[in-house]
C-alpha cells in the first residue's frame, strides 16, 4: 500500500476544514432566518449546496451541529471580552466584559438552542468537547476581567454565577422582557458589578 504524503494529508485537512466552515456558514444564515431553534441538517445542507446526506461526515445530527454553531459563538464571546477588556482600565475591566457578553448573547440564539442539544448526562462527543472547552475559554476570560484569581473554587462559582446572569440578562432583553419591567441592560450590568465587587 503506498503511503500518502503529508502535502496531500495536509491538503484533505484543508479540504475538510473548508467545506466545514461553509457548512457552518449555511446553518448561521438558516438559523439567522428561521431561528437556531428550527435549524434542521436538510435545511442547512440546502444552503450550503449539499446533498443532505453529504453534511453526515461533518456532523452526526442536528444537535452537533447546534453545539458547533454555539461553540464559534463562545469563542467570538470570549474574544469581544477579551477586546473590551483591554481598552478599559482595572476598574472598568468587569463592566466593560459584561458588557461585550452581553452584546453578544443578545444576538445569538445558538447557545440557548443549543443547551437542549447537549446530553444530560456529560459524554465525550467531540462537538461536546469542543464546547466544553470554548465555555472554559470565556469562563476564563470573565475570570480574568474580574481581577480575582480564579484558582479557588469559591472564585470558580463566583465567575460561573457571574456568567449565567449575564445570560439571563440576555435571555430577558432579547425577549423584550427587561423593557417590560422598566430596566435597562446598562443598568443591571452596572448593579450586577457592583454586588459582585461587594462580595469580594
Amino acid at each position: 500500500m503506498k503511503a500518502v504524503s503529508p502535502e496531500k494529508v495536509e491538503r484533505r485537512a484543508k479540504a475538510r476544514s473548508a467545506t466545514r466552515a461553509a457548512i457552518l456558514d449555511a446553518a448561521r444564515r438558516v438559523a439567522g432566518r428561521e431561528g437556531a431553534r428550527n435549524l434542521s441538517l436538510r435545511g442547512a445542507a440546502a444552503e450550503a449546496g449539499f446533498a443532505p446526506a453529504g453534511l453526515y461526515g461533518y456532523f452526526g445530527n442536528k444537535d452537533e451541529l447546534l453545539l458547533a454553531l454555539a461553540a464559534d459563538d463562545l469563542a467570538a464571546i470570549a474574544r469581544a471580552m477579551r477586546s473590551a477588556t483591554e481598552c478599559n482600565g482595572h476598574s472598568g475591566r468587569l463592566a466593560a466584559a459584561s458588557a461585550a457578553a452581553l452584546r453578544m448573547l443578545q444576538q445569538t440564539e445558538t447557545l440557548i438552542a443549543a443547551a437542549s442539544a447537549l446530553p444530560r448526562i456529560s459524554g465525550s462527543s467531540e462537538p461536546e468537547r469542543i464546547f466544553n472547552g470554548r465555555l472554559i475559554a470565556a469562563l476564563s476570560v470573565l475570570a480574568q476581567a474580574t481581577g480575582r484569581s480564579a484558582e479557588s473554587r469559591a472564585a470558580q462559582t463566583d465567575v460561573v454565577l457571574l456568567a449565567c446572569a449575564l445570560t439571563g440578562l440576555a435571555v430577558f432583553a432579547r425577549s423584550g422582557r427587561m423593557a417590560a419591567l422598566g430596566f435597562s441592560t446598562e443598568e443591571l450590568v452596572t448593579r450586577l458589578g457592583d454586588r459582585f465587587a461587594e462580595a469580594r
